[in-house]
Parts: structure tokens; C-alpha cells; sequence
């Protein structure tokens, strides 16, 4: 559905983007990851066909967005991180309007209204001013926009930034509702969102993709360590010294705050849990609990982008 090759953007000097690759099946939802000024923004301009690129090609549908952007432009649905709203509009006159520009046929507009409505939950703001929409409803209705022509493609620049806790979710739950019909590609500061949402990440950052992969992925690639969490009924003084003994065991962190749990850290390829089990059961401490600790989505963005392994520790 979506094919980035090679795309570049450069302002004189300045280099945005360089050498941007990745694509997407129809159907997928991608999340786009990187600090302040590391090219998302314009990497997604690039793809809704809202500016050329310097060099390299990007295709939508099949459709180059250089050589032939009308036809991007008929399957793309743009949300940038502020909506192009009229504050002097009603809900109403604003999504007819943009039906209009974005080439709805006049037999399609009222059920594409309806539909969009529907989708972003503005019933009951239809009727009013934008400007006095709050921070919740002017989202919605940023996302409503990018819907109104049906798109092929969702480009969803931080959707849920400045909303609240309750805002998110529901931004959050339309837009894994919205991946049912749509190839999405969401742009996101809020990690967690990006771990709940979306199928594969793009971590971008100074221009470059630093890594294109699923979550799993990721968390595979970049562990040297594992880490087991352990909680034990009848714990006594020799439970560390005992399991330090154990091959593969790195170290041993001991929760301060209760003396019955503790993270062992040993090698990835080791596979230490049986062994691990084995004595807390012979020696008669008591296994209550033994789970195998994963890398959060937080800890291996820090990592790609400070490359930085004392992070995870």
C-alpha cells in the first residue's frame, strides 16, 4: 500500500530526512517514532503528497506522490498535530466544506457526513461553533476531516497530544477501530500508545531510520540479558549467595521493600529458569512466582536513540 524508498528532503544545508525506507501492507498500522526535529513530520507531508521530496521516491496505491499527487491525494487522509480548523464555523458547515475540496460526490456527502459523525463521536456537537469545541472535540473533529472522502491511508500526526488521561483512550480505541478499514501510519510521543496500537515501528532519528520492526522484534534484537522476576515464601540469607552459583547467573537485585522478591539478570541464551526452580524448590524456599521480565517499548526506543545498554539495566 505504502513503498518509501531512498526519500530525502534537504532546506539548503539542512538535511531533514535522508535515506528514509520502509513500507506497508494494506491494512497495517505502523507507528512512527523519534525526538523533536527527527523528520516524522516531514516524512508524513511527504507521504499525503503536502510537499515534494529532494530525492528518492515515495508510492501510495501505487500512485508516486511527485508524478501523480492528485490521485495520492484521493487516498491519503492527512490529521497533522493541529488540525486546519475555522473557528467561525459550526461542526456542521466545516465538514461540508471540506467534503467539497476533497472531491465528495454530492450523492455521497450525507452518508459520508453521517458515517464520520458517527466514527469520531461529534453528534452532539454538530451544531456548534468550533471555536468552542474543547481541546477532545477539536481532535475528533481533525480526525473527522482526514476521514470525510474515505481514504485508503490514515497519516495520524500525534493525534492525543494535549488531551487528557480519558481523552486518549478514547482517541486511542477509535484509532485501533479505524485499522480495521484503514492502512494507518501514527505518529506518537506517548510510547505506551504505540505499544497498544500499532503492528511495527519506525524509529527515526537525526533523518535516518535507526529501525524498522514489530515490538517483539525490537525487544529480540537488543537483548544481551534476561531478567527473571522471583518471589519466594520462605526466604533466608543464602537464597542470592545460592543462586549466584547457578551458570549464566549475571547478578542479582534484591526488592528492598520486600525480602521475598528479587530480579535475577543472566544471560539471553543460558535459560536458567529451570534451574532456577529446581533449587528454590529443593532447598525449601517456597516458589510462589517466576516470570520472565520483557523490555518495555520506552527502554528500547532509549536505547536505539542514545545507544545507551546501561539504560536497560
Amino acid at each position: 500500500m505504502i513503498d518509501i524508498k531512498g526519500l530525502t528532503k534537504r532546506y539548503g544545508e539542512v538535511t531533514a530526512i535522508d535515506n528514509v525506507c520502509f513500507c506497508l501492507e494494506k491494512g497495517e498500522i505502523l507507528g512512527l517514532l523519534g525526538p523533536n526535529g527527527a523528520g516524522k513530520t516531514t516524512t508524513m507531508r511527504i507521504i499525503s503528497g503536502f510537499m515534494p521530496p529532494s530525492s528518492g521516491t515515495a508510492t501510495v496505491a501505487g500512485y508516486d506522490v511527485l508524478e501523480e499527487p492528485r490521485e495520492v491525494k484521493k487516498r491519503v487522509g492527512y490529521m497533522p498535530e493541529h488540525p486546519p480548523l475555522y473557528n467561525e464555523m459550526t461542526v456542521g458547515s466545516y465538514l461540508d466544506f471540506v467534503a467539497r475540496i476533497k472531491g465528495v460526490p454530492r450523492n455521497q456527502k450525507r452518508s459520508s457526513f453521517e458515517r464520520v459523525i458517527e466514527q469520531c463521536g461529534l453528534q452532539k456537537v454538530t451544531g456548534r461553533l468550533i471555536g468552542n469545541l474543547s481541546k477532545g472535540y477539536r481532535q475528533r473533529l481533525g480526525l473527522a476531516q482526514a476521514l470525510i472522502h474515505n481514504p485508503e491511508v490514515l497519516i495520524l500526526d500525534e493525534p492525543t497530544i494535549g488531551l487528557d488521561p480519558v481523552q486518549i483512550i478514547e482517541i486511542r480505541e477509535l484509532v485501533k477501530t479505524l485499522g480495521d478499514e484503514h492502512t494507518i501510519i501514527l505518529s506518537s510521543h506517548i510510547l505506551p500508545e504505540i505499544t497498544m496500537i500499532c503492528e511495527r515501528v519506525v524509529i527515526i532519528n537525526e533523518g535516518k531510520v535507526v529501525v524498522v520492526d514489530s515490538y517483539e522484534g525490537l525487544s529480540a534484537r537488543l537483548k544481551d540479558s534476561e531478567k527473571i522476576a522471583i518471589t519466594v515464601t520462605r526466604p533466608n540469607d543464602q537464597v542470592i549467595p545460592r543462586l549466584k552459583e547457578l551458570t549464566g547467573v549475571k547478578e542479582i537485585f534484591a526488592d528492598e521493600g520486600n525480602p521475598n522478591c528479587f530480579v535475577i539478570d543472566s544471560e539471553v541464551k543460558s535459560k536458567i529458569g529451570e534451574e532456577v526452580a529446581k533449587m528454590i524448590v529443593n532447598e525449601g524456599w517456597g516458589l510462589q512466582e517466576m516470570k520472565l521480565m520483557s523490555l518495555t517499548l520506552e527502554d528500547i526506543y532509549l536505547r536505539l536513540i542514545t545507544g545507551k545498554k546501561e539504560i536497560l539495566s
